[in-house]
């Protein structure tokens, strides 16, 4: 048997490390590619928002509405969690909305507002439904020490509606409606009566206002077909609606709500995951308004 020579293994041991470091850098170009693989939004080219179209031959239009898909389908912890709270939520909204004759596509600006959360905004603002404290007492939303029916969803989500119905026959159109939610009626109506204009879309306002319809959109085209946009959830990954309750109507205070819990089953803590109205560890009641506590089975 020849020997064989050092060149000769040299070359070998060369060739081996080149294939072996080629496949690697193959295989990591390929991998970062998949991670990387980041695509413009195709904008469909019919869109409306409650069964009003958007003029998407409007250059500034379509870049708007471009701005808050790319923003929303690319924010994905924030995107993903909110549609994880629409099968707790939209359940208790969407029948409000249809009671009132609200459009359905309204459920977005709850998520809007707030991610279907019972949020606090720097202005003080609170709720799912972000109500300011004088907007909620003129629907009649309690709000005291003890007490902010702000934080009660069927509640809030009323008082929207009744807020939403008013703004539209004011504006005549469901989205100026929308943007009068956020900007305000007084402040709209300005707007529009000092740039002669009949259109949302043809406002010039500031940015929040501005980017907010288009927000309110652009969530409802991405949750309404959460796979085009590369949100993959399974049945089991939504959260799922509070379990079974009664309702039990109490006129009287309660010296301690964790007590008050333990008579009837449950927990503080369960207690105030199914009323997140009640404020406080107890219930004075001064007042003797009747309230209706949702009590867990």
């Amino acid at each position: 048997m020849k020997s064989v020579s050092i060149f000769t293994l040299f070359l070998c041991a060369a060739m081996c490390i080149a294939i072996f470091g080629s496949y690697k850098n193959t295989e990591t170009k390929n991998e970062d590619t998949r991670l990387q693989n980041v695509k413009a939004i195709k904008i469909p080219s019919y869109m409306e928002f409650a069964g009003e179209q958007l003029p998407l031959d409007n250059f500034d239009v379509k870049e708007r509405l471009d701005k808050e898909l790319l923003v929303n389908s690319y924010w994905h912890s924030t995107t993903m969690q909110n549609m994880k709270r629409t099968t707790r939520y939209f359940p208790i909204i969407e029948p409000i909305l249809a009671q009132y004759g609200v459009p359905d596509d309204f459920k977005y600006l709850a998520v809007a507002e707030s991610g279907l959360q019972n949020a606090v905004s720097s202005a003080g603002a609170r709720g799912i439904w972000q109500f300011m404290k004088p907007t909620a007492t003129y629907y009649k939303l309690t709000i005291n020490e003890e007490v902010d029916e702000r934080y009660n969803v069927e509640m809030a989500t009323e008082a929207a509606c009744k807020y939403l119905v008013g703004a539209k026959k004011k504006f005549g159109s469901w989205t100026l409606a929308a943007a009068a939610y956020n900007y305000g009626e007084p402040r709209l109506l300005k707007r529009l009566q000092e740039q002669k204009a009949t259109s949302y879309y043809d406002l010039h306002l500031n940015d929040e206002t501005s980017r907010y319809v288009f927000r309110i959109i652009a969530m409802k085209e991405i949750y309404s077909h959460k796979e085009k946009y590369g949100f993959l959830l399974d049945y089991d990954d939504y959260y799922p609606p509070l379990g079974d309750h009664y309702i039990l109507q109490v006129d009287e205070p309660i010296t301690s709500l964790a007590e008050f819990a333990q008579k009837y089953g449950t927990t503080y803590r369960m207690l105030k995951l199914y009323n997140p109205w009640l404020r406080q560890p107890y219930l004075r009641n001064r007042a003797g308004k009747t309230y209706k506590i949702k009590i867990p089975k």
